[in-house]
C-alpha cells in the first residue's frame, strides 16, 4: 500500500489531497474520504490508508487547503440551510474525476466515506451523482429538503446516541424506508460525536470497531462487487 500527497485539478482551484493505493495492479474499487471540520489531518490520512489496506483506492480531498477554514464552514452552513449545492460538492466531483482517471481504479465501483461535515456532504453528494454506488456517513446532518434522499444511493450510516446528529440518523432512516432506498443505519447509544476518531477524546473503541465492520461489509456488497445492471434512481 502506498500513500502520497497529490494535486487534484478542478474548475476553480488546484485542490490538494492524499491518495492511498492498494498493492497490486488493480483495477481496484475506489473510495473518496471527506474530512470533518478539522481538515485533512493525520486521522483522515490514517483512515484513507486503512481503506487502501482493505483493497480500495482511496482519495481524501482537502476542502480547506489554502483557504480560510472559518469562511469555508460558513459557506457550507449557508448551503446546508438553503438547500443549495455547495462548491465543496463540485470539488468532490473533481476528486472522483481524478481518482477514476487512474488506471489502477475501476470507475464503475466508487464509494464515499464522510465524517461530521463530511458525512453531511456525502449524503448531499450521494443524492446527485449517479457514479456513487454507496456512501458511509458518520455523524452527518441531512440535506434540505429531506425529500432529496429519495435519490440517494445505498447508505450505511453510523451515529452517536449522545449527539444531536442521532436525530438526523433517525429521520434519515425513516425516509429511506419510505423511499425504498437500501440502507443500514445504526445509532450507538453510549457514543459521542467523533467517536470514530481514535486520536480524539471522544473515541469509542467498541462503536468504532462495529461501525468499521459494517462499512466494510456494506461496501463489499455495494461497491467492491462487480457492477450489475444499474437501478435507475429518481431525478
Amino acid at each position: 500500500m502506498s500513500l502520497q500527497d497529490v494535486v487534484i485539478p478542478s474548475r476553480k482551484a488546484r485542490l490538494q489531497g492524499c491518495l492511498a493505493l492498494p498493492d497490486g495492479p488493480g483495477p481496484h474499487p475506489g473510495v473518496v474520504v471527506i474530512h470533518e471540520i478539522h481538515g485533512l489531518n493525520d486521522n483522515i490520512r490514517d483512515i484513507t490508508g486503512r481503506l487502501a489496506a482493505e483493497g480500495y483506492a482511496s482519495l481524501a480531498v482537502d476542502l480547506f487547503a489554502g483557504r480560510n477554514r472559518a469562511l469555508c464552514m460558513a459557506r457550507l452552513m449557508a448551503c446546508s440551510l438553503t438547500g443549495r449545492d455547495s462548491l465543496a460538492v463540485d470539488e468532490l466531483r473533481s476528486g472522483v474525476d481524478f481518482l477514476t482517471a487512474r488506471p489502477e481504479v475501476d470507475p464503475q465501483r466508487i464509494g464515499v466515506v464522510g465524517f461530521c461535515m463530511g458525512g453531511g456532504l456525502a449524503i448531499t453528494w450521494g443524492c446527485r451523482d449517479q457514479r456513487l454506488r454507496a456512501i458511509a456517513p458518520f455523524y452527518g446532518t441531512n440535506p434540505r429538503p429531506l425529500t432529496a434522499v429519495r435519490r440517494l444511493c445505498p447508505v450505511v450510516g453510523s451515529y452517536p446516541g449522545k449527539d444531536f446528529t442521532a436525530r438526523s440518523g433517525r429521520k434519515l432512516e425513516t425516509r429511506l424506508e419510505t423511499y425504498g432506498v437500501v440502507h443500514d443505519i445504526k445509532i450507538y447509544p453510549g457514543a459521542r460525536h467523533s467517536f470514530f476518531n481514535d486520536q480524539g477524546k471522544a473515541h469509542d473503541p467498541a462503536a468504532s470497531a462495529d461501525a468499521w465492520e459494517r462499512v466494510l461489509a456494506f461496501f463489499a456488497e455495494h461497491v467492491r462487487s462487480e457492477p450489475a445492471t444499474p437501478v435507475a434512481r429518481p431525478v
